[in-house]
């Protein structure tokens, strides 16, 4: 029987996902130089590479063919456990839930999970800009319950779901512990923040390593490395994958009447989360 190794760096698109691989792999890898953005894939992989899927196939392979996708996923991820380390690091943007009968997060192979939460208002016009979307366009996409990422040539479908959706289906599952981050608690107190991370994955976090981790990890250094190579995860919709790294863009940025479908979409969850 696998092991039960995988913890999932989970969010809903544009929450803070990438920052919280980059801030682990530089305290995971502990260099006295920042890790290269582009080689925080170091620290373990996402469920959705279309290249282990290719490689499980062994043979053609169609990441537009979500069928088949399903199909393979059980294989891909009992392929990730069975290198018998501790901890396998695992990003994903998938529900916690079945997609087609297959379930999405098996929790025979789930250890634990970090969830990173992000004020729908913020998420919404990062959400827009990475998938070629206006703002209100990105706000319909997010209250849909079938609304999924489109299988291409470096990544296969992703399972999103509805925002509120997506964040009840890992903040309420009993089937492993999960910690619950806000991004904004991220910016404000990073220290406290990524220390608790770091304590619920099972490290004993040295608060001189988390301050250097924070460092090399800052908006101000990724956004550096990213003007000197592009990011290798930026989208073709976007000239920049780290664009301001602030909370409540939405108050200059967001239409009224996207602020109000938004909050009227997910209020319960929004409360729930201190965004209203």
């Amino acid at each position: 029987m696998p092991t039960k190794s995988i913890v999932w760096l989970a969010s809903y698109p544009k929450s803070g996902n990438t920052w919280t691989r980059i801030f682990l792999a530089n305290y995971v890898f502990a260099n006295d130089t920042p890790i290269p953005i582009n080689e925080v894939h170091r620290l373990g992989i996402g469920d959705s590479v279309t290249v282990t899927y290719r490689k499980v196939a062994k043979g053609d392979f169609d990441p537009s063919d979500h069928q088949r996708t399903l199909a393979l996923r059980g294989k891909v991820l009992r392929g990730i456990v069975a290198n018998d380390a501790d901890v396998n690091f695992v990003k994903t943007h998938c529900i916690n839930a079945k997609a087609f009968g297959v379930e999405l997060i098996p929790p025979h192979l789930t250890r634990g999970a970090v969830y990173i939460i992000r004020n729908p208002l913020d998420m919404v016009l990062s959400y827009a800009r990475h998938f070629g979307k206006t703002p209100a366009d990105a706000a319909a996409a997010i209250a849909r319950d079938d609304n999924t990422t489109v299988g291409k040539s470096d990544s296969v479908k992703q399972y999103l779901g509805n925002w509120s959706a997506h964040v009840r289906s890992w903040t309420r599952t009993k089937a492993f512990p999960v910690l619950v981050v806000r991004y904004e608690d991220m910016l404000a107190d990073p220290e406290t923040a990524f220390t608790a991370l770091l304590r619920h994955i099972g490290f004993r976090p040295d608060p001189a390593k988390v301050e250097r981790s924070i460092r090399f990890s800052s908006f101000e250094e990724v956004s550096r490395q990213e003007t000197a190579a592009p990011f290798i995860e930026r989208s073709d919709n976007s000239e920049r994958f780290f664009h301001t790294g602030k909370a409540d863009q939405w108050k200059e940025a967001l239409a009224p009447e996207i602020v109000e479908r938004i909050r009227k979409d997910h209020h319960d969850v929004m409360a729930e989360f201190g965004y209203l």
